[in-house]
């Protein structure tokens, strides 16, 4: 119902619809599987991928030809993490949607494509993790740093853009030099 009504109300308020960015998440960490329960991956998955899924089903009657569907996930999708298995899963399966449905528009012109960043300095990290945690995070990259916000939108740009209208069904990795091979 959610999604309907923001689609509803950005087709109303702009006249139409051209670009969708499905960017929503949350995060639990957890010391083990056994301590995630069932309505904790019940929500990640609920707000991490079933939240995509019903946005883009909202918002297909309103995409036409040259229209872009831009899915964001993780480098944890490709990686894992040790206590965010949960919210890995739903990036995963984020990585698998935006594939298929890459493929399953394809015939209809409209483009779909992903970002998977991380380390990202956003307000999902001091939400989910003591101060400790998000002082060090991104320390582990590569270039020993958290990226900044302003670092990953390009990304977005650039598949929302006419510059990429020869991709669809990919993914972009702005992570700080972690090598994605997948």
């Amino acid at each position: 119902e959610f999604c309907s009504q923001a689609v509803s109300k950005t087709v109303e308020t702009l006249g139409g619809l051209d670009i969708v960015v499905n960017n929503a998440a949350v995060q639990y960490p957890q010391d083990s599987v056994e301590a995630i329960s069932a309505q904790q991956l019940m929500d990640t998955f609920s707000v991490n991928i079933f939240a995509q899924f019903y946005m883009v089903k909202a918002a297909l009657p309103h995409l036409h030809p040259a229209s872009t569907i831009i899915n964001t996930t993780s480098v944890t999708a490709y990686k894992g993490h040790e206590q965010l298995i949960d919210y890995a899963a739903t990036k995963g399966a984020i990585v698998a949607f935006t594939r298929s449905l890459s493929q399953a528009l394809l015939k209809r012109n409209i483009r779909v494509n992903g970002v998977a960043p991380c380390p990202i300095c956003t307000p999902l990290i001091p939400a989910s993790f003591d101060p400790e945690r998000v002082a060090a995070h991104g320390d582990s990259a590569p270039m020993e740093r958290v990226g900044q916000p302003e670092e990953v939108a390009p990304c977005y740009v650039f598949q929302a853009s006419r510059d990429s209208y020869y991709m669809t069904g990919q993914i972009l990795h702005p992570n700080g030099g972690t090598v994605i091979n997948g």
